[in-house]
């Protein structure tokens, strides 16, 4: 067990984690502009990109690159450092370290010893995207970015295809169309999507239907930027797990009424559900 007070005096350095914009340079808070210039070295994901943003606002503070190619020998550098008392800020190219960026390494080693690391609240695509999704914001899972092959995304989908909360995926322009199309497939042409796209720059989009009618969409669209890709839980699990207890009659009339289908529509999938006969259950319905 280990307890951290983030600001009690000690004679080590503190580790910040400071998310960056993530793509408007006004959502940068005044804590976070300030923090990169106390301390006395930025570790960044990328040191071109993170020196447009230190030159944006004045920010003159000595830099070293830490990223997933040199994360091992890196930690161990930079936990030296903290531990002589050096005070670091670490960021990624845009958005909260550690969420699908470096970062998660350096925070354990630091912990395992006993380095303050305190973190810094700002920008977040996938949250800053679901709550403009219009899907229900809680609860949900960030899962990231899926798997590039096509087996191993189909069986990450199908692993995901009954969880009941709102699931929420990265992905880039290159993949999209080909994610979407196992989307529909796995997790059935109806599923709710919403298509977050360039998430606080200029050319911010959603774009908002079923999983067949977004693929098509993605198909039909040169697409450009990254998208935030929100998808509605699996709403049916509810009803699988309710009607065993249910009537033949109760379990059609939930058909009827929450699913709006016609009692002959009712009918048929109740007798598929239960592996009956549909007569049997046509017969129960009209007793």
């Amino acid at each position: 067990m280990q307890t951290q007070q983030s600001y009690k005096e000690n004679d080590k350095g503190t580790l910040y984690l400071v998310p960056t914009p993530i793509g408007n340079l006004d959502d940068m808070t005044f804590r976070a502009i300030q923090t990169l210039k106390d301390v006395d070295l930025i570790a960044c994901e990328d040191t071109r990109v993170t020196q447009k943003l230190l030159n944006h606002f004045e920010i003159d503070t000595q830099k070293t690159s830490y990223h997933e190619h040199n994360v091992n020998e890196k930690t161990r550098e930079l936990i030296r450092d903290l531990l002589e008392g050096k005070n670091i800020a670490q960021v990624s190219d845009a958005g909260m370290p550690s969420i699908s960026d470096p970062g998660v390494e350096l925070v354990k080693a630091a912990i395992e010893h006993q380095i303050p690391v305190v973190p810094l609240p700002g920008p977040n695509a996938a949250v800053t995207a679901l709550i403009a999704s219009g899907i229900s914001p809680q609860p949900f899972t960030f899962y990231g970015f899926l798997s590039r092959k096509k087996s191993e995304l189909t069986e990450e989908l199908d692993t995901l295809k009954d969880k009941e909360e709102t699931l929420v995926f990265y992905e880039s322009p290159y993949r999209l169309a080909k994610m979407l199309k196992s989307l529909a497939d796995v997790f059935g042409e109806d599923r709710q999507v919403v298509l977050a796209r360039e998430v606080t720059k200029r050319y911010e989009e959603f774009v908002r239907g079923t999983a067949t009618e977004v693929s098509v969409w993605a198909d039909e669209t040169e697409l450009k930027g990254e998208f935030v890709v929100i998808v509605s839980g699996n709403d049916n699990i509810v009803e699988e797990t309710l009607w065993e207890n249910w009537t033949i009659l109760e379990h059609i009339e939930y058909k009827m009424n929450f699913e709006k289908m016609s009692s002959k529509q009712a009918i048929k999938e109740v007798a598929k559900d239960r592996g009956l006969p549909k007569r049997e259950v046509y017969a129960e319905y009209h007793q």
